[in-house]
């Protein structure tokens, strides 16, 4: 506290009150903060609105078919016998088809990007990454088409030749014979999700490498002074520090994976069967059913694609909700020095 006197010294002491402090802000702040407000507001409105359109679209559905509509595997809207059991079972296998290839390569090209490039090609690569998601849906189709798949019938029929003894790598043909029957290996799960592989990487690599980024920079240098390499410091500081966005990453890539259409619709060949056979032709997704099957169908079948799409969107939701939360709770997620 300060005490000041008058000039005169006559007078009786004046005492100097602290100024008070508040949280004001300056006008362009406040904007910003409800502009994105209102903008993050709104996407939830219209996530939530989008929910609750399928969900009453799909009450019908439910009512009609019971839980019946999920062990189902035949889509006969003739025989009005619908069901989504064997369409699940090729939306996952294409999916996590699809993970086993993208993963090591998102954390391989996330690892050496932001641990290994060079400084001047660093921005260069990041770019190039992001450019792959700006790619659409229907390129990578087309390539996984045309480029991909005669080559994967080769890959395909190898793994079945030398691997068949494992189930996932069975095909219903003589893998053996001397003119061995190459249309059983196209227009499989194995090359949609080589094509949808490529779409989801860049996700995954962009999330891992912000990952390994931020990893502690006192970590790092503490790590190298002990004689470690470069290699035993990213084992030692970087991959354990980043295991939440490793994480994080492969989940939110799986919901990405989840609902890509266009390049299943180019590649895959509809089958209704309930088998986990990634190499053999024939499977389904819910997302090409919906995009196949939308333009000709009755009220009681769009009622029913309503409902696949609901399943999809709650499935989907659920994955990116957790992927969030193993990130923001993991150490990577936490502001580090």
């Amino acid at each position: 506290m300060t005490v000041l006197l008058d000039s005169d010294e006559s007078t009786s002491p004046v005492v100097e009150q602290p100024r008070t402090l508040g949280p004001a802000s300056p006008t362009s702040d406040k904007v910003f903060h409800g502009v994105t407000l209102a903008i993050g507001i709104t996407v939830l409105v219209i996530m939530g609105a989008i929910g609750v359109f399928l969900g009453l679209q799909s009450i019908p559905t439910f009512q009609r078919y019971g839980w019946g509509f999920f062990t189902e595997s035949q889509w006969q809207p003739e025989k009005d016998i619908l069901g989504i059991s064997a369409v699940l079972l090729g939306t996952f296998t294409i999916a996590l088809v699809a993970l086993a290839i993208a993963f090591p390569l998102a954390l391989s090209t996330a690892i050496f990007i932001s641990e290994f490039a060079p400084t001047r090609i660093r921005s260069f690569l990041v770019s190039m990454v992001d450019l792959m998601a700006a790619v659409p849906s229907i390129i990578w189709g087309l390539w996984g088409f045309f480029l991909i798949q005669p080559k994967a019938i080769h890959i395909a029929h190898w793994l079945h030749t030398h691997l068949g003894f494992i189930p996932i790598f069975q095909v219903d043909t003589d893998p053996d014979a001397a003119i061995w029957a190459q249309s059983r290996y196209a227009a499989s799960a194995f090359v949609a999700g080589i094509a949808v592989a490529m779409m989801v990487l860049p996700m995954a690599a962009a999330v891992m490498r912000q990952i390994f980024s931020q990893a502690p920079a006192g970590e790092r240098e503490a790590a190298l002074a002990l004689g470690s390499t470069r290699w035993g410091m990213v084992r030692t500081v970087v991959l354990p520090f980043g295991r939440g966005g490793i994480i994080g990453g492969t989940m939110l890539s799986l919901g990405r994976a989840l609902g890509e259409t266009i390049a299943v619709v180019l590649i895959i060949s509809p089958a209704f069967d309930i088998k986990f056979r990634p190499l053999e032709v024939g499977s389904e997704s819910v997302s090409a059913l919906i995009a196949g099957r939308f333009g000709e169908a009755t009220s009681n079948q769009l009622k029913a694609l309503l409902t696949a799409g609901f399943v999809l969107f709650v499935i989907t939701l659920i994955i990116n909700t957790l992927a969030a939360m193993i990130v923001s709770r993991s150490r990577s997620g936490a502001l580090t020095d």
